[in-house]
């Protein structure tokens, strides 16, 4: 099958590293894939025999239309089988390219519990015929883009995320070497958040939590990411006297010794979608505190610490609980990694993306069993 994977762009994030991570799945099952971003610049390791095309496209008229004159052309000599757009900006493109060409079917899916405000949803109800089914990544984000008036409840389903089960798993080997690279010894509990400093990840209340903790426990939170907010993060950590135990790594592509290395992981959301980060801990065995974002339960079960968004108190009372824990039994991190495995193998999600691509290659209705 050729699989047109269409992206609003290659940045650092969870639904674009979600793109590349399901090329790279459908290339090793034998698939040719195509990736079309609506702007240039790629942060992310791209499988080498995958075929990459950027618009630049510019946010006006004139742009839009060389944008969809240029996917035509891509569309016209790639003859994809299927066409798969990620996020809303890739969603309203690809839907309105369908107009301008004839285009093999075309998912559409939504990877934020908050995909946009009126406008936006004005534009997904009135472009909701040109796809032949929505996808969310979550339930909580179904439901939420059903309310907001985006879609009818019977043209949405839930799909999730996957990701490579064999890069984040457990390893002591790693836990050690990334330990003493930070320089943390056995007796301090190392806290890990990691994510794009932007509002919605909420890493302010994280820090304002964390200097709630007992400074007589030692303890050190890193945060892995960068962002619009990194200077108001570095001032907040400042002004708590907290430069000593409070680290901002920036951007790492070595998440899965982080991961290993912690001691628990710590998610301050307000917004998520399916905070695929939960799924990259638990694979890891790594215990885990987290805001009620959209999405977490159904990540988490019972398999962490979960409490309101925006409690500061609850976050470090549940913060303080955990690192007292420490990473825990082994049962209990062979726990984790199993509720990752059973629902978030990227294996398995590929597989069923497959097979609903088959089903509308094939002309069939989307079998209700999809539908959560």
């Amino acid at each position: 099958m050729r699989i047109l994977l269409v992206t609003t762009g290659l940045k650092v994030g969870g639904a674009e590293h979600q793109v590349v991570t399901l090329a790279r799945a459908f290339l090793a099952m034998g698939h040719a894939v195509a990736i079309l971003s609506l702007s240039q610049g790629c942060e992310i390791d791209l499988p080498a025999n995958v075929h990459v095309a950027e618009l630049n496209m510019r946010k006006t008229p004139g742009g839009m239309a060389l944008g969809l004159w240029q996917a035509r052309a891509l569309v016209q000599s790639w003859q994809p089988d299927v066409m798969h757009a990620h996020m809303v900006h890739a969603n309203l493109f690809a839907r309105a390219l369908t107009r301008v060409i004839k285009c093999p079917p075309l998912v559409c899916t939504g990877h934020s519990f908050r995909e946009g405000g009126r406008l936006r949803m004005l534009a997904y109800r009135l472009t909701d015929r040109w796809a032949r089914i929505t996808t969310h990544v979550s339930q909580e984000g179904r439901l939420g883009l059903i309310t907001a008036g985006g879609a009818p409840a019977s043209r949405v389903i839930v799909m999730p995320n996957g990701i490579d089960m064999e890069s984040f798993r457990p390893d002591p080997a790693s836990r050690q070497a990334m330990r003493v690279q930070l320089g943390i010894d056995t007796d301090t509990r190392l806290l890990l958040n990691v994510g794009r400093l932007v509002p919605e990840k909420s890493q302010d209340i994280l820090i304002r939590a964390f200097a709630q903790l007992d400074p007589q426990v030692p303890s050190h939170l890193f945060l892995a990411g960068d962002g619009p907010l990194r200077r108001p993060l570095t001032d907040l950590v400042a002004s708590l006297g907290l430069a000593s135990r409070v680290t901002l790594l920036g951007q790492r592509h070595d998440i899965p010794a982080l991961l290993n290395a912690a001691d628990a992981f710590a998610l301050s959301s307000s917004v998520e979608g399916l905070p695929m980060v939960l799924v990259e801990a638990l694979a890891c065995g790594c215990p885990i505190v987290s805001t009620d974002a959209p999405g977490v339960v159904e990540v988490l079960g019972e398999l962490g610490s979960i409490v309101p968004r925006g409690n500061v108190h609850a976050l470090a009372t549940a913060m303080a609980n955990t690192l007292g824990n420490g990473r825990g039994a082994p049962s209990a991190q062979a726990a984790r990694r199993e509720r990752a495995l059973a629902t978030f193998s990227i294996e398995s999600v590929a597989r069923r993306w497959l097979a609903l691509y088959a089903t509308l290659h094939a002309g069939a209705a989307v079998p209700t069993a999809e539908i959560a």
